[in-house]
């Protein structure tokens, strides 16, 4: 078994929600505190997540991992 990771981030909308419970959905499982920010560069409150999944593959670097 190999564990990935994945951080999750998004404006502060109900996207960022969606986005989320996707992810659980596919089998990811929350990973730490959620973090939320604001980006002054545009202006907006940002949110993210990190997530991590066992699959039954070996990492690469090449692999796409909200494919996962």
């Amino acid at each position: 078994m190999t564990t990935i990771y994945r951080f999750l981030s998004a404006d502060d909308t109900s996207e960022f929600c969606h986005k989320v419970s996707l992810a659980l959905s596919k089998g990811w499982v929350l990973h730490g505190d959620p973090q939320y920010a604001f980006d002054q560069a545009n202006g907006v409150m940002r949110c993210g997540q990190a997530v991590t999944k066992e699959i039954d593959a070996p990492y690469s670097p090449d692999m796409k991992l909200g494919q996962q």
